[in-house]
Formats: C-alpha cells, sequence, structure tokens
C-alpha cells in the first residue's frame, strides 16, 4: 500500500509540476469559458427569448439563470473528459521517456503501477474540475444564482461520476499510445470532437433525428443532460412558483436537453445514474483486463 501511495502522489505532483501538460488541461475550460461569455451566451440568450410568446414577460434574472447553467454544465461536461486525457498523459510520457521500462523491473508489481497511474489521474482531473466548477459557481453568483445546497451536491456528484468515466476511457485510449505525436494528436481530437458528440457546445435537440438516435447510446449525452439539470433546475423551480406556463418550461428543459430521449422515450434522471455508472465499471474493467491480459502474455 505505501508503494501504491507513494506512485499516486509521485504521478499527481508531476503533473502539477509539468506546467506544459496543466496548462493544455486548463486549455478547455478557459476557452470555453472565453467561448460563451463573449459568443455563445448572447446566442443562447437569443434563442430562449425568441421562444417565448409576447404575452409572456420572463425576469432577466431567470434568463440569466438559464444561460449561465447551460455555461456551467457544458464546461464541466467537457472538462471532466479532455482534462482526463491531459492528466493521464504521464502513463504516455512515461512509455516515451523510458521510465515505465525502469518501473518493469523493479519489484513493483504491474498492477500497482497500472492503478496508481488510474488513480492519480482521477485525482488531478478532479481536482481541476472542482476548481472550473468553483469558477462556474462564482459566474453563477454574478449573473443569476438558483441552485439549492442539493443542487450543489448533485452536481458535484455528477462530476465524481463523470472523472471516473473520463479517467477510464483515457486510460483505454492512452494504454495503447506510445510517442509524443500521438499524444498530441489525441489531445487535439478529443478537445475538439467531445464537446459536439456529447452536447455541451449544441444541445442535441438541435441535431438531426438519426444523429439524437445514435448519441443517445453515449454515456455522455447522459453526462451532459445531470449537469444541465441539476445547474438548471433551480430557475425551472421559480419559473413554476412564478406561475409560468408548464408547456413553456418544459419546452425549455427540451431545448437545453435537461429533458433527453432514448428513441422517443424520456430517461429519467436515476436511468441516467444507472447507465453512466455501468459505464464506469465496464470502462474500469477493460482497463483491468488489457493490464492482466498483457502481464499474463508477458509471463
Amino acid at each position: 500500500m505505501s508503494t501504491l501511495n507513494n506512485l499516486i502522489k509521485r504521478n499527481v505532483k508531476l503533473f502539477f509540476k509539468d506546467k506544459g501538460m496543466l496548462f493544455t488541461s486548463l486549455v478547455t475550460p478557459l476557452i470555453l469559458l472565453v467561448l460563451y461569455v463573449t459568443f455563445l451566451g448572447n446566442v443562447y440568450r437569443s434563442s430562449f427569448t425568441a421562444n417565448v410568446p409576447e404575452f409572456i414577460q420572463i425576469d432577466d434574472s431567470l434568463i440569466n439563470g438559464l444561460v449561465g447553467g447551460q455555461l456551467v454544465s457544458s464546461l464541466l461536461s467537457v472538462s471532466c473528459i479532455t482534462v482526463a486525457f491531459c492528466s493521464n498523459f504521464l502513463m504516455v510520457q512515461d512509455k516515451v521517456s523510458g521510465v515505465k521500462k525502469d518501473m518493469d523491473i523493479t519489484p513493483v508489481r504491474k498492477s500497482v503501477l497500472a492503478l496508481s497511474y488510474y488513480i492519480s489521474t482521477f485525482i488531478s482531473t478532479f481536482i481541476i474540475c472542482l476548481i472550473a466548477m468553483g469558477g462556474g459557481f462564482i459566474y453563477l453568483a454574478c449573473t443569476g444564482w438558483y441552485l439549492s445546497l442539493g443542487d450543489v451536491l448533485l452536481v458535484i456528484l455528477d462530476t465524481f461520476l463523470l472523472v471516473l468515466f473520463g479517467t477510464a476511457l483515457s486510460s483505454i485510449v492512452n494504454y495503447f499510445l506510445t510517442s509524443q505525436g500521438q499524444i498530441s494528436a489525441v489531445g487535439t481530437i478529443v478537445s475538439a470532437c467531445y464537446g459536439f458528440i456529447c452536447g455541451a457546445y449544441m444541445p442535441i435537440s438541435q441535431f438531426s433525428s438519426f444523429l439524437q438516435k445514435l448519441l443517445s447510446f453515449l454515456p455522455g449525452t447522459y453526462g451532459t443532460s445531470l449537469f444541465r439539470n441539476h445547474c438548471i433546475n433551480g430557475v425551472f423551480r421559480e419559473m413554476s412558483a412564478s406561475n409560468y406556463p408548464s408547456e413553456l418550461i418544459n419546452g425549455f428543459k427540451d431545448t437545453v436537453d435537461c429533458n433527453v430521449y432514448f428513441f422517443e422515450h424520456r430517461v429519467s434522471i436515476p436511468s441516467m445514474y444507472i447507465y453512466i455508472l455501468v459505464a464506469d465499471i465496464v470502462l474500469i474493467g477493460v482497463y483491468i483486463f488489457l493490464n492482466y491480459f498483457k502481464n499474463k502474455k508477458k509471463n
């Protein structure tokens, strides 16, 4: 256990000391934040107000809460995955630099080494995502805060589960990488593509029917929806208390992917949690199998 703890500490310290990896992991949250505040925020604001009948007047603070909640949920849903890939690049860098070979000839068990990479990646990613979450909450406090304590705790739970997913996914992908060029290529692809396929950059409700059905199989879709629900539900509660029409509220929920459908059937929040938890278990199992198979093949 002491060996595992030392390896985890070593990996976490190297990640935060490596300014290149740390900066790369922060790029996506920073870009998203700037993009939303300077451009997409106004686009989403217009999309909300354009679909409201003229005889209904919605308070600006509620609109700000809707836009802010969408910003924060998008920021977190993407960061949980992209930051995990950046944090996990240390595993590949150890292969490139030869550190992995040196560790392989030590008495340290291969399973302990693989576990140390996973846990340290999770810790580093979770810390970065908590920082991003704090920044998002500050933004909501300045624009329109409608979160309850329960909402905040659920957002933390969502972050925990999505970081588990991102860490497992990145561990599997990075397992096969062996060069610095491959690290750069994978990092670029994940940063550019994941936000679209999980519905963070543009709501899945705006996609074609075929893409909506295709993306309904991906765990990231439900991760984004969970963040949406827990970052925006406070606004919907306030709208219900203010006697806004339920049709208007449900329309907003459909627009921002609080309501997600699997082949025309709305997916409940407990079902989303179950799906993501199963995905976490399956991916962690695949990572364990890859390392077990490799060690058995060597023996």
